[in-house]
């Protein structure tokens, strides 16, 4: 095999990445909260840790349901961000824009009173929850 192979792998490998990147950008984007909701998740994101470790420890629920709440932990735990914090606006949200998908996801399959009966926070607070997670309407 000759160094030209290796290069061609190499930028191969870096381009798929780079698109694999662009499609996570862009699906954040996509999902990211509306109206203003984006702020209104980071004030709730304490109630929203302590719901997270709650559902994760509920047995009666799916385990899809766990598995999904599982995998957003380790990725909040991870160091590395999808998006540097150095991207403006949406640096430091994608960690919110995340679990509002996740949260979208969840309640969409163990319903909405699952997450009601585990929520610790306000009832203002699971209002905005509700709407952050597109079950207002």
């Amino acid at each position: 095999m000759t160094g030209s192979f290796w290069w061609d792998l190499v930028l191969g490998v870096a381009s798929a990445l780079l698109l694999a990147w662009v499609a996570l950008v862009v699906m954040l984007l996509v999902v990211r909260p509306r109206g203003g909701l984006l702020r209104e998740a980071l004030r709730l994101l304490p109630d929203v840790l302590r719901l997270i470790r709650r559902l994760a420890a509920d047995r009666s629920l799916p385990r899809a349901v766990r598995v999904r709440i599982a995998l957003l932990l380790v990725y909040l735990a991870l160091p590395i961000d999808l998006i540097p914090d150095f991207v403006p606006v949406l640096g430091y949200a994608d960690d919110a824009i995340i679990v509002t998908a996740v949260l979208r996801s969840v309640v969409k399959r163990a319903g909405i009173d699952a997450v009601q009966a585990h929520w610790p926070g306000t009832h203002d607070g699971f209002a905005t929850l509700t709407r952050l997670t597109g079950l207002d309407s």
